[in-house]
């Protein structure tokens, strides 16, 4: 059966559907970025999406032993306390301020790393508008909540160059397939 222009373009837009939601629905709070050296002063940015209806007005982080922070960005529309132990060491720090659904914000802040190679868990806590507390806590990665972590390493992960051509002659070959499915 031959079908009209109209529905194999509609069959191919939720083809892209099927495949892009789920990545955007899995949204949640990470502290970039992901790999770091031993011993390195690093700018760290807290990504905190909101995936309720009702806005976020806290965002509680707490520090991984071994990280020493030295600084914080300000973030307009929020207020920022830091929070320490006895010794005065930066234990966590607490965000208060409005984001709406369907938004996100970054708290970007300094840190020194440990001097030796190892994982940073970064705990966060969300709180809604409606007294909602997200825990993004957990060690699965599969998990709903999972924990944010980065990888501190001697040896720096160089990023490869990959050409998009491949990407693209993928979705030519997609809509080809789409195509000829009738």
């Amino acid at each position: 059966m031959i079908y009209p222009p109209m529905i194999r373009v509609t069959r191919v837009f939720v083809l892209l559907a099927l495949f892009v939601v789920p990545s955007i629905a899995f949204a949640h709070a990470v502290v970039f970025p992901k790999t770091s050296t031993p011993g390195a002063y690093e700018k760290y940015v807290l990504r905190v999406p909101n995936e309720h209806d009702v806005p976020t007005l806290r965002v509680e982080l707490h520090f991984p032993t071994g990280l020493r922070v030295i600084s914080f960005a300000d973030v307009p529309g929020w207020k920022l306390q830091v929070l320490t132990d006895s010794a005065q060491r930066i234990t966590g720090a607490v965000w208060t301020g409005v984001l709406p659904k369907e938004r996100f914000a970054e708290f970007p802040f300094v840190a020194v790393n440990p001097t030796d190679s190892t994982s940073l868990a970064w705990p966060t806590y969300q709180t809604y508008a409606n007294g909602e507390r997200v825990e993004w806590t957990s060690p699965d990665t599969a998990a709903k909540t999972p924990v944010s972590t980065t990888r501190i390493a001697d040896i720096a992960v160089v990023p490869i160059k990959v050409s998009r051509t491949s990407l693209y002659i993928s979705i030519v070959a997609l809509a080809f397939a789409l195509t000829a499915l009738g």
